[in-house]
Formats: C-alpha cells, structure tokens, sequence
C-alpha cells in the first residue's frame, strides 16, 4: 500500500488490516482519535512505536514528553508541520 491509498482508507470505518499498530495509531490520529492512537503506540514497546508515540506527543502539544519518545525512537526532534511529520512516518512504515 502507498501513502496516497493509505490516507485515503481514513474515510474508512476501520484502519486497513495487516498493518502495524504505530501505522494504526498514525490511522486514529488522523481520524481524530487521539486516545486510540496514543494507545496503540504505548502498545508496540519498540523504535517505532516509540517514533509514533513521539509525534503524539507533539500533536498534544507535550515538547518535553515528545522529546523523550525521540530519543526512544533514535530519531531527531522533529520540527516539520505535524502534517509533514505524519506523512513522512507514514511513508516510512508503509514501506
């Protein structure tokens, strides 16, 4: 699945099975479900969990909590727009 497909199943009712659970978390968080996102990255315990994880806490505004998640993850403090931050996760994961 590419990126264009994946962000098109969001006016779905379910997230498209076989996919990850941080890739579930970006689909929640997209719908405007940032508590089942939130869940679901704290559910995959490793890198990208913690990557998701950290832009969640960026989505809510929590710099301080999200820079912790960043360096769980291995990965830079992101300072893109969030919209460009999920897209290039997204991507990643998809991948």
């Amino acid at each position: 699945m590419d990126l264009q497909t994946f962000k098109a199943s969001i006016h779905g009712e379910a997230p498209p099975d076989g996919h990850s659970l941080a890739l579930q978390a970006l689909w929640q968080d997209a719908k405007g479900e940032w508590d089942e996102a939130h869940k679901l990255a704290q559910a995959q315990d490793d890198a990208t969990g913690a990557w998701v994880h950290a832009y969640l806490h960026r989505v809510e505004g929590d710099l301080r909590n999200a820079g912790t998640w960043y360096k769980r993850a291995d990965k830079p403090e992101c300072t893109a727009p969030l919209a460009e931050e999920w897209d290039e996760i997204a991507a990643a994961l998809l991948r």
